[in-house]
């Protein structure tokens, strides 16, 4: 209620009571009279107030300001959640062909899978099985070239050593023959008997020993073939290019018949 409206329904009020207390005021005043009237005819001055003084209006206090209410905080809005998706309604004969096909894929990949294995499996052992031939062919071949090349060595050393050999024989035929050339056969000597002898120089062809290894049977021949080496010393020298080491030792055949 605003302070308007109360002064005016104070002023209603108030003017109100004061037209009250006017019309009680006179009444009495009517009824006072007659009956003075009655018991003794006194007259009787009676002022009229044409208005009555105004009334003392009790103190209104003014009403304290109401207070505004604090504006309420926003409200969250309101969280929506998502509707499900309906799932799609599958029919039983769908779902089984769906099935079906889904199987069929799965087993037709994994027949994939399994023939490209198959066929890395087969291309990595044909590659195995190249590297190893062209291995075993590369080896054979090296174990060719070695086996030539060893007889080839073979043969090389052979020839050198046959040659050797009819140095070291062409030698020793030498040194017999100049033996020979001072055995004294004796008288009466039968046969061709044999006897080995085993002589040690030194270098320059002196001789420094000579031993009966295997005697001929005819201990004379054995003795002039003895007495011959002696005097056909010095013996005649090795071949060049070979040590006098090796004809240190020399063992000597004779035959009263060669």
């Amino acid at each position: 209620m605003s302070a308007i409206g109360v002064t005016r329904n104070e002023r209603t009020i108030s003017g109100a009571l004061a037209l009250g207390m006017h019309l009680l005021f006179a009444v009495l005043l009517i009824f006072g009279v007659a009956w003075q009237q009655k018991r003794v005819d006194v007259p009787v001055v009676a002022d009229l107030w044409s208005n009555l003084p105004p009334l003392p209006q009790p103190k209104v206090e003014a009403p304290p300001p109401e207070a505004k209410p604090e504006p309420e905080p926003p409200k969250p809005a309101p969280r929506v959640e998502p509707k499900p998706e309906p799932k799609p309604v599958i029919k039983p004969d769908i779902a089984l062909k769906e099935k079906a096909e889904k199987e069929r894929k799965r087993k037709e990949e994994e027949r994939e899978k399994a023939e490209k294995k198959r066929e890395e499996d087969n291309r990595k052992r044909l590659a195995a099985l190249k590297e190893q031939q062209a291995k075993e062919a590369q080896a054979r071949r090296i174990a060719k070239e070695q086996d030539e090349a060893l007889r080839k060595l073979q043969a090389q050393q052979a020839a050198q050593a046959s040659a050797q050999q009819r140095l070291i024989d062409d030698y020793k035929r030498r040194i017999s023959d100049k033996i020979r050339r001072f055995v004294v056969l004796p008288p009466n000597l039968q046969g061709n008997p044999e006897a080995e002898f085993e002589v040690v120089q030194i270098p320059g062809g002196e001789v420094l020993s000579v031993k009966l290894k295997r005697g001929s049977g005819n201990s004379a021949y054995d003795a002039a073939v003895e007495r011959a080496i002696h005097k056909a010393q010095p013996l005649p020298p090795p071949p060049e290019g070979f040590a006098f080491g090796q004809f240190r030792e020399l063992s000597l055949k004779f035959r009263p018949k060669e």
